[in-house]
Protein backbone atom coordinates (compact mmCIF):
# COMPACT_ATOMS: atom_id res chain seq x y z
CA UNK A 1 0.00 0.00 0.00
CA UNK A 2 1.36 3.41 -1.00
CA UNK A 3 1.31 5.84 1.93
CA UNK A 4 0.48 9.43 0.94
CA UNK A 5 1.06 12.15 3.54
CA UNK A 6 -0.77 15.47 3.23
CA UNK A 7 0.63 18.56 4.95
CA UNK A 8 -1.82 21.30 5.95
CA UNK A 9 -1.25 24.42 8.04
CA UNK A 10 -4.18 26.74 7.20
CA UNK A 11 -7.98 26.66 6.94
CA UNK A 12 -7.99 27.59 3.24
CA UNK A 13 -5.38 25.00 2.32
CA UNK A 14 -7.30 22.19 4.03
CA UNK A 15 -10.57 23.21 2.38
CA UNK A 16 -8.91 22.92 -1.02
CA UNK A 17 -7.19 19.62 -0.23
CA UNK A 18 -10.21 17.93 1.28
CA UNK A 19 -11.69 16.30 -1.89
CA UNK A 20 -8.29 14.88 -2.79
CA UNK A 21 -7.83 13.55 0.75
CA UNK A 22 -11.25 11.91 0.46
CA UNK A 23 -10.26 10.33 -2.86
CA UNK A 24 -7.08 8.91 -1.34
CA UNK A 25 -8.91 7.66 1.76
CA UNK A 26 -11.44 5.78 -0.34
CA UNK A 27 -8.82 4.04 -2.52
CA UNK A 28 -8.00 0.55 -1.11
CA UNK A 29 -4.51 0.70 -2.60
CA UNK A 30 -3.58 3.93 -0.84
CA UNK A 31 -2.98 4.87 2.77
CA UNK A 32 -3.85 8.38 3.94
CA UNK A 33 -1.64 10.27 6.41
CA UNK A 34 -2.33 13.83 7.58
CA UNK A 35 0.33 16.11 9.07
CA UNK A 36 -1.26 19.17 10.69
CA UNK A 37 0.52 22.36 11.75
CA UNK A 38 0.28 26.15 11.65
CA UNK A 39 -2.90 28.03 12.43
CA UNK A 40 -4.91 24.80 12.65
CA UNK A 41 -3.50 24.39 16.17
CA UNK A 42 -3.78 28.03 17.28
CA UNK A 43 -6.79 29.33 19.31
CA UNK A 44 -6.43 32.81 17.76
CA UNK A 45 -7.23 31.30 14.36
CA UNK A 46 -10.14 29.10 15.42
CA UNK A 47 -8.46 25.73 16.22
CA UNK A 48 -9.43 24.53 12.77
CA UNK A 49 -7.91 21.07 13.27
CA UNK A 50 -11.29 20.35 14.87
CA UNK A 51 -12.90 20.80 11.45
CA UNK A 52 -10.55 18.18 10.00
CA UNK A 53 -11.56 15.72 12.72
CA UNK A 54 -15.24 16.60 12.32
CA UNK A 55 -15.00 15.46 8.70
CA UNK A 56 -13.93 12.02 9.91
CA UNK A 57 -10.22 12.29 9.17
CA UNK A 58 -7.64 10.94 11.60
CA UNK A 59 -4.75 13.34 12.15
CA UNK A 60 -1.51 11.36 11.99
CA UNK A 61 0.86 13.96 13.48
CA UNK A 62 0.67 17.52 14.83
CA UNK A 63 3.47 20.06 14.73
CA UNK A 64 2.97 23.13 16.93
CA UNK A 65 4.67 26.23 15.50
CA UNK A 66 4.05 28.48 18.54
CA UNK A 67 2.21 31.24 16.65
CA UNK A 68 1.80 33.56 19.63
CA UNK A 69 3.35 36.49 17.76
CA UNK A 70 3.42 37.57 14.11
CA UNK A 71 6.61 39.62 14.06
CA UNK A 72 9.14 38.69 11.40
CA UNK A 73 11.50 37.35 14.05
CA UNK A 74 8.76 35.23 15.63
CA UNK A 75 7.70 33.80 12.26
CA UNK A 76 11.31 32.84 11.51
CA UNK A 77 11.30 30.91 14.77
CA UNK A 78 7.92 29.35 13.91
CA UNK A 79 9.21 28.28 10.50
CA UNK A 80 12.16 26.62 12.21
CA UNK A 81 9.84 24.77 14.57
CA UNK A 82 7.79 23.64 11.57
CA UNK A 83 10.90 22.36 9.79
CA UNK A 84 12.22 20.41 12.77
CA UNK A 85 8.78 19.16 13.81
CA UNK A 86 7.88 18.00 10.30
CA UNK A 87 11.25 16.26 9.98
CA UNK A 88 10.58 14.28 13.16
CA UNK A 89 6.98 13.52 12.13
CA UNK A 90 7.97 12.32 8.67
CA UNK A 91 10.65 10.10 10.16
CA UNK A 92 7.95 8.42 12.25
CA UNK A 93 5.30 8.25 9.51
CA UNK A 94 7.67 7.11 6.73
CA UNK A 95 5.29 8.03 3.87
CA UNK A 96 6.01 7.07 0.27
CA UNK A 97 5.23 10.59 -0.95
CA UNK A 98 4.32 13.94 0.63
CA UNK A 99 1.68 16.28 -0.83
CA UNK A 100 1.91 20.05 -0.29
CA UNK A 101 -0.36 22.78 -1.63
CA UNK A 102 0.36 26.41 -2.30
CA UNK A 103 2.94 28.96 -1.44
CA UNK A 104 3.14 29.80 2.24
CA UNK A 105 6.24 29.72 4.45
CA UNK A 106 4.82 26.79 6.46
CA UNK A 107 4.52 24.79 3.22
CA UNK A 108 8.10 25.70 2.32
CA UNK A 109 9.33 24.47 5.72
CA UNK A 110 7.45 21.19 5.27
CA UNK A 111 8.81 20.80 1.74
CA UNK A 112 12.36 21.29 2.98
CA UNK A 113 11.74 18.70 5.69
CA UNK A 114 10.56 16.20 3.07
CA UNK A 115 13.66 16.90 0.97
CA UNK A 116 16.00 16.43 3.93
CA UNK A 117 14.21 13.17 4.75
CA UNK A 118 14.74 11.96 1.18
CA UNK A 119 11.04 11.77 0.37
CA UNK A 120 9.33 12.43 -2.97
CA UNK A 121 7.20 15.54 -2.96
CA UNK A 122 4.07 16.46 -4.95
CA UNK A 123 3.16 20.15 -5.24
CA UNK A 124 -0.30 21.55 -6.05
CA UNK A 125 -0.83 25.11 -7.39
CA UNK A 126 2.70 25.70 -8.59
CA UNK A 127 3.61 27.97 -11.49
CA UNK A 128 1.38 30.82 -10.35
CA UNK A 129 2.45 34.40 -9.73
CA UNK A 130 1.70 36.85 -6.92
CA UNK A 131 4.22 39.64 -7.30
CA UNK A 132 2.93 41.61 -4.32
CA UNK A 133 3.62 38.88 -1.78
CA UNK A 134 6.62 37.06 -0.32
CA UNK A 135 4.70 33.89 -1.17
CA UNK A 136 5.85 34.39 -4.79
CA UNK A 137 9.35 33.23 -3.88
CA UNK A 138 8.16 30.49 -1.53
CA UNK A 139 5.97 28.97 -4.26
CA UNK A 140 8.79 28.64 -6.80
CA UNK A 141 11.17 27.30 -4.14
CA UNK A 142 8.63 24.56 -3.36
CA UNK A 143 8.43 23.79 -7.08
CA UNK A 144 12.19 23.18 -7.22
CA UNK A 145 11.98 20.90 -4.17
CA UNK A 146 9.14 18.88 -5.73
CA UNK A 147 9.03 15.90 -8.08
CA UNK A 148 5.39 15.87 -9.25
CA UNK A 149 3.47 19.03 -10.09
CA UNK A 150 -0.27 19.70 -10.41
CA UNK A 151 -1.15 23.13 -11.80
CA UNK A 152 -4.59 24.70 -12.27
CA UNK A 153 -4.04 26.27 -15.71
CA UNK A 154 -1.97 25.64 -18.82
CA UNK A 155 -0.06 28.91 -18.45
CA UNK A 156 1.03 27.77 -14.99
CA UNK A 157 2.04 24.33 -16.29
CA UNK A 158 4.29 26.01 -18.85
CA UNK A 159 5.87 28.16 -16.14
CA UNK A 160 6.74 25.10 -14.03
CA UNK A 161 8.41 23.57 -17.09
CA UNK A 162 10.21 26.89 -17.60
CA UNK A 163 11.62 26.44 -14.09
CA UNK A 164 13.37 23.31 -15.38
CA UNK A 165 10.89 20.62 -14.35
CA UNK A 166 10.34 17.51 -16.48
CA UNK A 167 7.20 18.09 -18.62
CA UNK A 168 6.17 14.46 -18.09
CA UNK A 169 5.81 15.17 -14.39
CA UNK A 170 3.82 18.40 -14.70
CA UNK A 171 0.04 18.02 -14.98
CA UNK A 172 -2.55 20.72 -15.71
CA UNK A 173 -5.57 19.40 -13.77
CA UNK A 174 -7.59 22.50 -12.87
CA UNK A 175 -8.26 23.84 -9.39
CA UNK A 176 -9.35 21.58 -6.53
CA UNK A 177 -11.24 24.48 -4.95
CA UNK A 178 -13.35 24.89 -8.08
CA UNK A 179 -14.11 21.17 -8.09
CA UNK A 180 -15.35 21.49 -4.50
CA UNK A 181 -17.83 24.14 -5.58
CA UNK A 182 -19.39 21.69 -8.01
CA UNK A 183 -19.40 18.80 -5.53
CA UNK A 184 -20.51 20.45 -2.29
CA UNK A 185 -24.16 20.99 -1.43
CA UNK A 186 -23.97 24.64 -0.49
CA UNK A 187 -26.09 26.07 2.31
CA UNK A 188 -29.34 27.84 1.49
CA UNK A 189 -29.66 31.46 2.57
CA UNK A 190 -31.81 30.41 5.53
CA UNK A 191 -29.30 27.72 6.57
CA UNK A 192 -26.39 30.15 6.25
CA UNK A 193 -28.22 32.81 8.27
CA UNK A 194 -28.94 30.30 11.04
CA UNK A 195 -25.35 29.04 11.02
CA UNK A 196 -23.77 32.50 11.11
CA UNK A 197 -26.43 34.20 13.25
CA UNK A 198 -26.85 36.94 10.65
CA UNK A 199 -29.63 38.43 8.59
CA UNK A 200 -28.49 38.07 4.98
CA UNK A 201 -31.72 39.14 3.30
CA UNK A 202 -30.11 42.34 2.02
CA UNK A 203 -26.98 42.66 -0.07
CA UNK A 204 -23.69 41.86 1.66
CA UNK A 205 -19.96 41.64 0.94
CA UNK A 206 -17.59 38.81 1.83
CA UNK A 207 -14.37 40.50 2.99
CA UNK A 208 -10.94 38.89 3.46
CA UNK A 209 -7.79 41.00 3.69
CA UNK A 210 -4.31 39.63 4.37
CA UNK A 211 -1.25 41.72 5.25
CA UNK A 212 0.67 43.01 2.20
CA UNK A 213 3.84 41.12 3.11
CA UNK A 214 6.12 43.12 0.79
CA UNK A 215 4.98 46.38 2.41
CA UNK A 216 6.26 45.84 5.97
CA UNK A 217 4.62 47.90 8.69
CA UNK A 218 1.68 49.02 6.53
CA UNK A 219 -0.91 46.33 7.28
CA UNK A 220 -2.99 48.49 9.64
CA UNK A 221 -2.82 51.52 7.34
CA UNK A 222 -3.91 49.49 4.31
CA UNK A 223 -6.76 47.80 6.15
CA UNK A 224 -7.97 51.12 7.56
CA UNK A 225 -8.29 52.37 3.96
CA UNK A 226 -10.41 49.33 3.11
CA UNK A 227 -12.71 49.90 6.10
CA UNK A 228 -13.09 53.57 5.13
CA UNK A 229 -14.15 52.49 1.63
CA UNK A 230 -16.66 49.99 3.03
CA UNK A 231 -18.13 52.78 5.16
CA UNK A 232 -19.00 54.59 1.93
CA UNK A 233 -21.64 51.91 1.28
CA UNK A 234 -23.48 51.90 4.64
CA UNK A 235 -26.31 49.63 3.47
CA UNK A 236 -23.86 46.86 2.53
CA UNK A 237 -23.71 44.05 5.10
CA UNK A 238 -20.24 42.68 5.85
CA UNK A 239 -19.05 39.14 6.56
CA UNK A 240 -15.42 39.63 7.63
CA UNK A 241 -13.02 36.66 7.77
CA UNK A 242 -9.76 37.16 9.62
CA UNK A 243 -6.25 37.38 8.22
CA UNK A 244 -3.62 34.68 8.14
CA UNK A 245 -0.45 34.35 10.23
CA UNK A 246 1.74 36.86 8.40
CA UNK A 247 3.44 39.92 9.93
CA UNK A 248 0.61 42.35 10.68
CA UNK A 249 -2.12 39.71 10.63
CA UNK A 250 -2.90 39.91 14.35
CA UNK A 251 -3.24 43.70 14.11
CA UNK A 252 -5.71 43.33 11.23
CA UNK A 253 -7.67 40.78 13.24
CA UNK A 254 -7.92 43.17 16.20
CA UNK A 255 -9.20 45.87 13.83
CA UNK A 256 -11.79 43.43 12.46
CA UNK A 257 -13.05 42.64 15.96
CA UNK A 258 -13.25 46.35 16.84
CA UNK A 259 -15.06 47.18 13.61
CA UNK A 260 -17.59 44.39 14.05
CA UNK A 261 -18.23 45.46 17.65
CA UNK A 262 -18.79 49.06 16.51
CA UNK A 263 -21.15 48.00 13.70
CA UNK A 264 -23.51 45.41 15.21
CA UNK A 265 -26.16 44.15 12.85
CA UNK A 266 -24.13 45.22 9.83
CA UNK A 267 -20.74 43.52 10.27
CA UNK A 268 -19.73 40.17 11.75
CA UNK A 269 -16.22 38.75 12.22
CA UNK A 270 -15.14 35.13 11.93
CA UNK A 271 -11.76 33.56 12.66
CA UNK A 272 -12.66 30.82 10.20
CA UNK A 273 -15.86 30.05 8.30
CA UNK A 274 -14.70 26.65 7.07
CA UNK A 275 -14.98 25.71 3.42
CA UNK A 276 -18.71 25.00 3.29
CA UNK A 277 -19.78 28.22 5.00
CA UNK A 278 -17.17 30.28 3.15
CA UNK A 279 -18.20 29.06 -0.30
CA UNK A 280 -21.89 29.32 0.63
CA UNK A 281 -21.33 32.93 1.69
CA UNK A 282 -19.38 33.63 -1.50
CA UNK A 283 -22.18 32.21 -3.63
CA UNK A 284 -24.72 34.58 -2.03
CA UNK A 285 -22.57 37.70 -1.65
CA UNK A 286 -23.08 40.59 -4.05
CA UNK A 287 -19.34 41.29 -4.01
CA UNK A 288 -16.11 39.73 -2.68
CA UNK A 289 -13.64 42.31 -1.37
CA UNK A 290 -10.00 42.07 -0.28
CA UNK A 291 -6.81 40.45 -1.52
CA UNK A 292 -7.35 36.71 -1.04
CA UNK A 293 -6.56 34.24 -3.82
CA UNK A 294 -10.07 32.84 -3.34
CA UNK A 295 -11.39 35.93 -5.10
CA UNK A 296 -9.23 35.07 -8.09
CA UNK A 297 -9.64 31.26 -8.19
CA UNK A 298 -13.01 30.32 -6.66
CA UNK A 299 -15.18 33.43 -7.14
CA UNK A 300 -15.32 33.16 -10.98
CA UNK A 301 -17.34 29.93 -10.61
CA UNK A 302 -20.12 31.95 -8.95
CA UNK A 303 -19.87 34.87 -11.40
CA UNK A 304 -19.72 37.16 -8.37
CA UNK A 305 -17.91 40.52 -8.74
CA UNK A 306 -14.56 40.77 -6.97
CA UNK A 307 -12.78 43.93 -5.83
CA UNK A 308 -9.13 42.88 -5.61
CA UNK A 309 -7.19 45.40 -3.53
CA UNK A 310 -3.50 46.17 -4.01
CA UNK A 311 -0.71 44.07 -5.48
CA UNK A 312 -0.88 40.88 -3.40
CA UNK A 313 -2.43 38.89 -6.27
CA UNK A 314 -0.68 40.76 -9.09
CA UNK A 315 0.45 38.34 -11.80
CA UNK A 316 -2.31 35.72 -11.46
CA UNK A 317 -4.64 34.91 -14.34
CA UNK A 318 -7.86 36.93 -14.16
CA UNK A 319 -11.47 36.21 -15.10
CA UNK A 320 -13.81 39.01 -16.14
CA UNK A 321 -15.36 39.28 -12.67
CA UNK A 322 -12.19 40.70 -11.06
CA UNK A 323 -11.80 44.47 -10.68
CA UNK A 324 -8.27 45.41 -9.63
CA UNK A 325 -7.77 48.63 -7.70
CA UNK A 326 -5.16 50.49 -5.70
CA UNK A 327 -5.07 50.43 -1.89
CA UNK A 328 -6.46 53.89 -1.15
CA UNK A 329 -10.00 54.36 0.18
CA UNK A 330 -10.97 56.38 -2.88
CA UNK A 331 -9.73 53.72 -5.31
CA UNK A 332 -11.46 50.92 -3.40
CA UNK A 333 -14.71 52.90 -3.19
CA UNK A 334 -14.67 53.51 -6.95
CA UNK A 335 -14.10 49.80 -7.61
CA UNK A 336 -16.93 48.92 -5.22
CA UNK A 337 -19.24 51.29 -7.05
CA UNK A 338 -18.49 49.51 -10.32
CA UNK A 339 -18.75 46.02 -8.82
CA UNK A 340 -22.16 46.78 -7.28
CA UNK A 341 -23.58 48.22 -10.50
CA UNK A 342 -26.26 46.19 -12.21
CA UNK A 343 -24.54 46.56 -15.57
CA UNK A 344 -21.29 44.99 -14.36
CA UNK A 345 -23.01 42.00 -12.77
CA UNK A 346 -25.20 41.51 -15.83
CA UNK A 347 -22.08 41.41 -17.99
CA UNK A 348 -20.83 38.35 -16.06
CA UNK A 349 -23.79 36.13 -16.93
CA UNK A 350 -21.98 34.20 -19.65
CA UNK A 351 -18.49 33.98 -18.15
CA UNK A 352 -16.76 30.73 -17.19
CA UNK A 353 -13.90 29.96 -14.82
CA UNK A 354 -10.45 29.52 -16.39
CA UNK A 355 -9.57 27.13 -13.56
CA UNK A 356 -12.34 24.55 -13.94
CA UNK A 357 -11.68 21.04 -15.28
CA UNK A 358 -13.41 17.71 -14.80
CA UNK A 359 -12.20 15.13 -12.27
CA UNK A 360 -9.39 17.18 -10.72
CA UNK A 361 -9.03 15.17 -7.50
CA UNK A 362 -9.33 11.80 -9.28
CA UNK A 363 -6.64 12.79 -11.79
CA UNK A 364 -4.23 13.86 -9.04
CA UNK A 365 -4.93 10.67 -7.05
CA UNK A 366 -4.32 8.50 -10.11
CA UNK A 367 -1.05 10.26 -10.87
CA UNK A 368 0.12 9.86 -7.27
CA UNK A 369 -0.82 6.20 -7.47
CA UNK A 370 0.90 5.52 -10.79
CA UNK A 371 4.12 7.51 -10.31
CA UNK A 372 7.35 5.54 -10.32
CA UNK A 373 8.75 6.62 -6.97
CA UNK A 374 11.84 4.44 -7.23
CA UNK A 375 13.73 6.83 -9.49
CA UNK A 376 11.83 10.09 -8.99
CA UNK A 377 14.23 11.62 -6.47
CA UNK A 378 17.04 12.00 -9.04
CA UNK A 379 15.88 15.08 -10.88
CA UNK A 380 17.44 16.57 -13.95
CA UNK A 381 16.92 20.07 -15.31
CA UNK A 382 14.72 20.39 -18.37
CA UNK A 383 16.19 23.04 -20.66
CA UNK A 384 13.83 24.85 -22.98
CA UNK A 385 14.51 24.49 -26.68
Amino acid sequence: MRRICFFTATRAEYGILRPLMEAVRQDPDLGLQILVSGTHLCPDFGLTYLEIEAHGFEISERVDMDLGSDSAEALCRSAGLCLSGCGAALARLRPDIVVILGDRYEALAAALAAALCGLPLAHIHGGEASFGSADESFRHAITKLSHLHFTCAEAYRRRVVQLGEDPDRVFNVGALGVESIRRLKLLSRQELEADLGLDLAGRFALVTFHPPSLEPGRAEERFAELLEALDSVPDLGLVLTKANADPGGLAINRMIDEYAAANPGRAAAFASLGQLRYLSAMSRACVVVGNSSSGIVEAPSFRVPVVNVGDRQKGRLRAENVIDCGPSAAEIAAALDLALSEGFRRGLSGMSSPFEQQGTSARIRDALKAADLGSILKKGFHDLA
